[in-house]
């Protein structure tokens, strides 16, 4: 059924979060569909691109320290870069004329895109009963604590009755609900449909014991150096009292200079090894004994999948409060444990990593076969049965 085609519009702008789980739809979608993929941000070099999936990249774009919409090209203006954009969307969707259009996060989030995946989906619906499918495809829980929280629930809860087809959330409902961090006062009326978690293909555990090391990871590394320069103070103590040998990973967007200052940090510390970036998390993880890590969605699921000791420090920066939900859920289900990110330190986390080492992580049976279940149900919903039937838990 490979000559059905599927866009993908992936516009991830913080970090690696929403393109590696989005990379992992479009790797099982590849199965059934002609799939394209758009990306909207930088691409860290080595990440696996996979096959079956035309990548096409935009001019990448991301958000300031202020929160403000930037060009990481340096050769191009926001202006143009967002004008290019548009011609690419537009221009891909009219030469692919695909049968289903997946778009991550938006009409939830992504809001600054509104003016480049607007006429996208209005010149999808101008095709009349040839239109293609429609659906926008969401991690476990939403960014709240707007100041204009309310608006912004109310204008996408129109834009997603009025748009979309069906609404993919990929968690299990047993974990998180959309409800909990999207409530316009309007109904939603677009079927919810619960895809259990989107994970990669299942960790190879070792056969015997787990080398006693502690892998230290922050995710695509943007906002890890408050965690890394942490775990580098907190070595040495390790080092004394437990000889815990420690693996420090530090992501491929960990600007350039504090990169270099903790590698100067870290000179000379017997134990102590630096890696710039990995291609499997999951791999490193399911040989360790302990991890310390923020909760972003990907890295909580390495945790959960691989049963390691972990302890995360939730980000405490301004659009990452998700961490600090996921990591409390997960906390509570005796999965891992939590240090609050104003708690951190060098002593602080020597001491709680000492702890760690006696904890023993909690079984966690969720669904992560959320990759295959989204084919399930695109495949499904482009059968004829678009609305109610492929709903698995309304809001």
């Amino acid at each position: 059924m490979r000559e059905r085609a599927l866009l993908f519009c992936c516009q991830h702008v913080l970090g690696m979060g929403s393109l590696v789980r989005s990379l992992a739809l479009a790797r099982a979608l590849a199965q059934e569909f002609r799939v394209v993929f758009l990306t909207g941000g930088l691409v860290p070099r080595g990440l696996p691109r996979p096959r079956g999936v035309a990548i096409v990249d935009m001019p990448p774009l991301g958000f300031d320290g202020g929160g403000h919409l930037v060009p990481r090209d340096n050769g191009r203006s926001l202006e143009r870069a967002l004008r290019e954009r548009r011609e690419i969307i537009l221009g891909t969707f009219r030469r692919l004329q695909p049968r289903a259009v997946v778009v991550e996060l938006f009409p939830f989030g992504r809001s600054e895109f509104a003016g480049e995946l607007l006429p996208l989906i209005d010149e999808a619906h101008g095709l009349g009963p040839h239109r293609p499918l429609i659906v926008s495809s969401l991690q476990d829980f939403l960014t709240t604590g707007r100041p204009d929280q309310v608006t912004h629930d109310e204008r996408a809860c129109a834009l997603a009755n009025r748009y979309l087809d069906a609404v993919l959330v990929h968690t299990d409902p047993r974990f998180a609900r959309l409800g909990e961090s999207f409530r316009p006062t309007r109904p939603l009326r677009v079927p919810v449909c619960y895809t259990g978690f989107v994970a990669a293909e299942a960790p190879r555990l070792p056969p015997g014991p787990r080398d006693r090391h502690l892998v230290v990871s922050a995710g695509g590394g943007r906002l890890g150096g408050p965690l890394l320069r942490a775990a580098v103070e907190a070595h040495p103590l390790l080092w004394r009292h437990e000889h815990l040998p420690t693996t420090l990973i530090a992501g491929p967007f960990l600007p350039e200079e504090e990169w270099r200052a903790l590698a100067e940090c870290a000179r000379g510390l017997e134990g102590l090894r630096l890696r710039r970036s990995v291609r499997d998390l999951a791999r490193e993880l399911a040989g360790a004994t302990a991890s310390l890590s923020q909760c972003g969605y990907n890295t909580a699921l390495d945790i959960v999948r691989t049963r390691v000791a972990a302890l995360v420090v939730p980000s405490s920066e301004a659009g990452h409060e998700v961490q600090w939900v996921r990591a409390r859920r997960f906390e509570q289900l005796g999965a891992l444990r939590v240090l609050e990110p104003e708690r951190l330190d060098g002593r602080t986390v020597a001491a709680e990593l000492g702890k760690l080492l006696r904890f023993r992580p909690a079984p966690i049976p969720f669904e992560v076969g959320g990759a295959q279940r989204t084919v399930a149900l695109v495949d499904e919903m482009l059968g004829g049965t678009r609305l109610a039937r492929v709903a698995t838990g309304g809001e």
